[in-house]
């Protein structure tokens, strides 16, 4: 953990340290569509650890508001995002190949141009390539909620993480979290609360209605005809 004694201590003085990763990488097999999409449109629209801190105008060839979503999983809802607001643009992350595949065939589908791709650890693409204060909003939707409380530690919405997102994001921008857990949802409500430089977007400070810009995934859908809850959750950077 480089000179620093705990991730707590690394906070304070600014920098993000990964202790524990917030996923398992499971590489799963491409389907022919999805490796067929990977090698038409990936050098168009992916992007790699190794080119560095991106220069975002050139990137999309204009300077527009940078939506970034970290976990975008088959991409469905973030294509539909960013078919819906032509006027941003998006960068997903995604450590899942055949998620990043679909989301490939969903781009070609409907022809998107504003939308960008990591298959690459988010920290890792948080930390070498996205410049402080360039996005104006940041999205996290139903992360893995990691369930037992000896796992809990693998959450990705920790008090460092966050830190390390706030200085991402331009002044008045915002962090859009989402979860499906109830437990996980309170653990996000703790952490973002005691965020400095972050101010819950709730006027009861704790969750907010879905946003319209937040499209339901089939997986929500199913949960609701049985039920279950989700939480949404905004806060913006003062």
């Amino acid at each position: 953990m480089s000179h620093f004694k705990s991730a707590e201590e690394a906070a304070a003085a600014g920098k993000y340290v990964r202790t524990v990763r917030s996923f398992v990488k499971r590489e799963g097999r491409l389907t022919k569509g999805q490796a067929a999409a990977i090698e038409r449109l990936w050098p168009t629209v992916g992007l790699t650890l190794e080119k560095g801190p991106l220069d975002l105008v050139s990137v999309f060839g204009r300077k527009a508001p940078v939506t970034l979503e970290i976990g975008f999983g088959m991409g469905h809802s973030l294509v539909e995002m960013a078919s819906k607001a032509p006027e941003r643009d998006f960068i997903g992350i995604e450590v899942h190949e055949p998620g990043v595949g679909t989301c490939l065939m969903a781009v070609e589908e409907t022809g998107v141009d504003n939308l960008r791709l990591f298959h690459e650890d988010a920290v890792e693409v948080l930390k070498q390539c996205i410049p402080d204060q360039s996005l104006n909003c940041v999205q996290i939707f139903f992360p893995d909620p990691w369930h037992k409380k000896r796992h809990h530690k693998r959450r990705i919405v920790q008090p460092g993480f966050v830190q390390l997102l706030a200085q991402k994001i331009e002044p008045g921008g915002t962090i859009h979290l989402a979860t499906d857990w109830g437990n996980y949802a309170e653990h996000m409500l703790e952490v973002m609360n005691g965020a400095t430089h972050l101010s819950n977007l709730s006027p009861t400070e704790d969750y907010v209605p879905r946003p319209d810009s937040r499209p339901k995934t089939k997986f929500e859908l199913r949960g609701e005809v049985k039920g279950h809850g989700v939480w949404d959750l905004q806060f913006q950077v003062k």
